[in-house]
């Protein structure tokens, strides 16, 4: 669906894209409920169904006159490839088509004599979709390989025209470290529920001075469609939304790997059938996982001494089914094989799940997601799954440790949690910088505890949303904040440690307890 080869020869970036825009009206389009994505060099990238081509209604007017001096990269954002010892991707957004796209790397500032040419996605939303208006945003990426285990390396992004090379644009080099060849010490940070807002900003203000080798998203990154239900019908959904999130984000994302995992105000049902072909046009991120043509946000990559698997909840949501069974089961198979595996392998400590819906809260808003229970609970157990980090509800809550859906051991803030031989513990981390939830018992945290026997909530079912009154929630803290995760390896036989923080907003510790696992 792309340009033909024999065209595409004589034609300029800029007229390659004139000509792909030509080929789709907006009426047909939106007729057909989809999006195009197509690549304005390299090929096509159309993840969904393309509605057929008709005659224009209008044209678009010369990019290819732009002064690619005139253009400057935003949105720079880094993620781990496969491997995260040798693979980096840069990722970042041009306002307008570009010419030759690239990125320069080097292991110094003053010497970037590697320049990579770099793919570019772009994703076009006709008018009538939500309250986008007639918008075109074009995302380019750079996947780096063979790099050096531990290396830091500085890069600059450009194209033709713009050369961060050049002597007055050096201050915009950022830098990215890859992970280490061996275990050793590292923190990582996450939360989930972010959007764009001043507490958002601060948020990833305060994440930056943690020094985190990665940090990780829990879905719902920037709230293109405030609506979440995964419809077409959502019609506030706004596309520009997006560059303003990936502006905000920047500041740390430049020299942080942004993992990401979907939520369900990522289902942007316009631009394929599955709901992330606007993802796949922003963000690429490691494709290991069990099902890229239907869920491209599951993937698992190892830092150190610990694996990190993240998953698609929107797959096994009784809350929210648009895509409810989309894999058909293949997630929870690859799933389990990515546990025994890593439970198997002689270097690797801890396994991190991390994914949106909630296994386990106590929120007025959505609470615990029946399906995840179903679904992914009993493997936890079976696995021993060190750490479960949530967002969906935008708060922060920690849960005991839990095992069979009961408390199997009270974790007060400052105790230890062994997994091995006791059960699971959970982590709500989605008050990243979108409006706040609920509570329906009171806040108790470090230094203000309020602790409550039980707790009214509820879990939504196949069947609609069933009460319960649950004892595991343990800490609550109802304003923003984020989770850090100090990783300390050990000897073999000794006790290797997570130590785990909630940081609110203000900086302050709101919680803080630590998981130990006897070290290979």
């Amino acid at each position: 669906m792309g340009v033909p080869e024999q065209l595409a020869e004589r034609m300029s970036i800029a007229e390659q894209h004139e000509y792909l825009r030509a080929r789709f009206s907006r009426r047909n389009m939106i007729r057909g409920g989809a999006v195009t994505l197509g690549a304005v060099a390299g090929g096509a990238f159309v993840p969904g169904a393309v509605a057929q081509a008709a005659t224009p209604t209008r044209t678009f007017a010369g990019a290819e006159s732009v002064d690619g001096a005139l253009v400057a990269p935003f949105g720079r954002h880094l993620a781990y490839g496969n491997d995260p010892r040798t693979e980096m991707t840069v990722s970042w957004q041009v306002p307008v088509a570009v010419k030759k796209p690239f990125i320069r790397i080097g292991a110094r500032p003053w010497d970037l004599s590697r320049k990579i040419e770099a793919e570019v996605r772009t994703l076009y939303t006709p008018a009538g979709v939500g309250a986008s208006g007639d918008h075109t945003q074009y995302y380019v990426h750079a996947r780096l390989s063979r790099l050096r285990p531990g290396q830091t390396y500085y890069y600059g992004v450009g194209h033709q025209g713009f050369d961060p090379a050049e002597p007055h644009l050096t201050g915009t080099l950022g830098t990215f470290t890859t992970a280490p060849a061996h275990k050793k010490p590292f923190t990582f940070t996450a939360f989930g529920d972010q959007g764009v807002s001043y507490h958002a900003l601060a948020n990833d203000s305060l994440i930056l001075g943690q020094n985190p080798a990665f940090h990780l998203h829990a879905g719902d990154i920037a709230y293109g469609d405030p609506a979440g239900q995964g419809k077409t019908s959502d019609t506030v959904f706004d596309a520009r939304t997006w560059d303003q999130f990936l502006a905000q984000t920047e500041s740390v994302a430049k020299s942080v790997p942004w993992m990401v995992s979907f939520g369900n105000h990522d289902m942007e049902a316009w631009y394929s059938p599955n709901g992330y072909g606007g993802e796949e046009a922003r963000f690429t991120l490691p494709d290991n996982g069990p099902d890229k043509k239907h869920l491209p946000g599951v993937y698992s990559f190892v830092h150190g001494n610990t694996a990190i698997i993240s998953l698609d909840p929107n797959d096994v949501s009784f809350e929210i089914p648009a895509n409810l069974g989309i894999s058909g089961g293949t997630q929870t198979t690859w799933f389990e094989g990515q546990l025994k595996k890593y439970r198997a392998a002689k270097d690797i400590d801890f396994v991190i799940v991390f994914f949106h819906h909630c296994a386990y809260c106590t929120s007025t808003a959505h609470a615990s997601e029946g399906g995840v229970r179903q679904e992914w609970v009993p493997l936890f157990e079976k696995y021993t799954v060190d750490l479960v980090i949530n967002g969906h509800n935008h708060q922060y809550e920690r849960t005991d440790v839990i095992k069979g859906d009961k408390v199997a051991k009270k974790l007060p803030i400052g105790e230890t949690a062994y997994p091995e031989t006791e059960g699971v513990v959970y982590v709500t981390a989605g008050a990243a910088g979108r409006s706040l939830y609920a509570f329906s018992a009171p806040d108790s945290y470090e230094g203000h505890l309020n602790e409550q026997e039980s707790v009214a909530s509820f879990v939504n079912t196949k069947d609609g949303k069933v009460d319960e009154t649950v004892a595991w929630s343990r800490v609550r803290y109802l304003n923003y904040s984020f989770l850090r995760v100090d990783v300390e390896p050990a000897s073999k036989g000794h006790y290797a440690k997570l130590k785990v923080s909630g940081i609110a907003e203000t900086g302050d510790r709101i919680d803080h307890f630590t998981v130990a696992r006897r070290a290979k």
